[in-house]
């Protein structure tokens, strides 16, 4: 069941605290990670249009690197991904690297910070557990 773990990480607590919930999984199952973090670009619309990254692929690679760290020292197999989309489709993306890896689980934090629907979740894992057809652990 939690033999290939999706782990989506973005620099948060929430994030740290879900990476931890995967090793240790993974180390129980003998299972391995892939960690994915997404790089939004905001699109412009109106008069010059254009668009921006909402943060540099150095960071964002800074980002995986970290997060591979407890892995490795472990001995949990992991491996990880930047994907850049524009804005929105974060959860999409999670849920497309689960399909493409052929993961049991997705694993991810929730920030809890959004309104109405996703109060409970936040709102990119209450996207992910609606979106996914596989186990969805949310860690708070």
């Amino acid at each position: 069941m939690y033999d290939r773990i999706v782990v989506a990480v973005d620099n948060s607590e929430q994030s740290d605290r879900a990476g931890r919930a995967a090793c240790a999984l993974a180390k129980l199952s003998g299972g391995t990670v892939q960690l994915i973090h997404v790089r939004e670009r905001q699109d412009v619309i109106g008069k010059g249009g254009g668009s921006f990254d909402n943060e540099y692929a150095e960071e964002a690679k800074a980002i995986v690197d970290k997060a591979e760290g407890p892995f490795k020292a472990a001995g949990v197999p992991v491996t990880s991904k930047v994907v850049h989309v524009a804005i929105g489709h974060i959860a999409d993306e999670i849920v497309k690297a689960a399909e493409e890896s052929d993961s049991d689980t997705i694993v991810m934090g929730s920030h809890g910070r959004s309104a109405v629907g996703a109060a409970v979740l936040g709102s990119n894992a209450y996207k992910v557990v609606h979106l996914a057809r596989r186990a969805v652990l949310i860690v708070r």
